[in-house]
């Protein structure tokens, strides 16, 4: 039922927003100063570098961002919910996607990655519709406590260092991953992988140059002058030596041979080194990344041995860290759906319906439902023999 009239719909067409959290030129982040948490453009980027150095990272995220899933709209009024549900369909999400599943995926992919993630409610020209759901770029972004200190208000990082707390609170979309008291930003789920990661692109770059060195053999040449006329034309004889060695080796083409007069060896440097093994250490730290990730090692194709037991439990893990996620997506969720029922002057209640993760699920669902029952059965059977046993 529509509870806003004609002359509040023109009050709020008066006020209609613009994008207000658009990129601009960007100034250096400053110092804490006041009740202002700055989110800082270094710590960015060194999270962004991980997931770039580090396939099994960026992996791990991208799955837990499949594996959240999709969800539905569900109310007592049919036809709400038909165009609820065909708005979360269809609303524009930046760039040419559309659907808020493509919004939610960058959403949730920057909340993982910085712990902090911040979009915004497009009005269209009129402001009887959302024309699209946008993701705010974080460098642009500064968050503050309001006067009550405890609501949190966005700001924008304007050219000059000049903060602007921005108009319109009601279309801004925030969410942070485990913040620590006292602090409006998020914890990085990265956060405690920078030195663990550095260990192992160590081990990588290692190995890189290990094998370079075998595919491309440096050659240690040695010329030892046996008389005195040798000793008296060493010099000489060790540049031409070299001349020679060095036009050998530049005629990758053909194979070339090397004649040479006197005591002449040729060894292959670090050909006497052993190599290191390499298995025992990065699996190492493949564990502990993949520990804090909470991500099955069988997901991200390691083929460690395990279990199924173990393989049931690691999955049972993952579920609960799927349903903290989208706990913290409900959040945005009712506030996109209550700015659109508040456009079209409806008043509904309305239930958030989240997809079964896996299959798994429903067969423990299913065990554990026939289990109440048959427990639920034997209760009144039991009560019935206790009363008879007592007259």
């Amino acid at each position: 039922m529509k509870i806003f009239g004609k002359n509040n719909k023109k009050k709020e067409i008066e006020s209609v927003p613009v994008f207000q959290t658009a990129a601009r030129e960007y100034s250096h982040p400053f110092l804490e100063i006041d009740r202002y948490t700055p989110l800082l453009d270094g710590e960015y980027r060194l999270y962004s570098a991980l997931r770039e150095a580090v396939p099994i990272i960026d992996a791990a995220i991208d799955k837990i961002v499949r594996l959240v899933g999709n969800f539905k709209i569900e109310c007592r009024n049919k036809r709400i919910e038909k165009e609820m549900n065909l708005f979360l369909k269809n609303v524009k999400s930046g760039g040419c996607n559309y659907g808020i599943g493509s919004f939610f995926t960058v959403y949730l992919n920057q909340l993982l990655t910085y712990g902090t993630a911040v979009g915004e409610i497009v009005l269209n020209g009129d402001g009887r519709e959302i024309y699209s759901l946008v993701n705010a770029p974080l460098k642009n972004i500064e968050l503050a406590y309001a006067d009550n200190l405890i609501d949190t208000l966005v700001c924008l990082n304007d050219f000059g260092g000049e903060r602007k707390v921005l108009p319109y609170q009601n279309l801004l979309l925030v969410s942070t991953l485990n913040p620590e008291p006292g602090s409006l930003k998020g914890t990085s789920l990265l956060k405690g992988l920078p030195f663990v990661s550095g260990i192992l692109l160590k081990i990588y770059n290692t190995i890189g140059i290990n094998w370079e060195r075998v595919g491309n053999v440096r050659f240690a040449v040695t010329y030892k002058p046996s008389g005195d006329g040798d000793r008296a034309m060493s010099k000489q004889r060790a540049v031409q030596i070299a001349d020679e060695w060095s036009k050998a080796m530049r005629d990758t083409r053909h194979v070339s041979d090397f004649v040479s007069v006197g005591d002449v060896s040729i060894k292959v440097i670090g050909a006497d080194n052993q190599v290191l093994d390499s298995d025992i250490p990065v699996r190492q730290m493949l564990e502990q990344i993949i520990a804090k990730l909470s991500v099955p090692p069988f997901l991200l194709g390691l083929s460690w041995s395990t279990t199924e037991r173990m393989s049931s439990q690691q999955a049972d893990i993952l579920t609960s860290e799927l349903e903290y996620y989208r706990r913290i997506l409900d959040c945005v969720i009712t506030k996109i759906c209550d700015v659109w029922l508040q456009i079209h002057g409806f008043m509904q209640d309305y239930e958030i319906v989240w997809d079964n993760i896996n299959l798994q699920d429903e067969v423990e669902l299913a065990k554990a439902n026939l289990y109440n029952a048959q427990a639920g059965g034997q209760r009144p059977q039991e009560k019935r023999e206790d009363s008879l046993f007592k007259e």
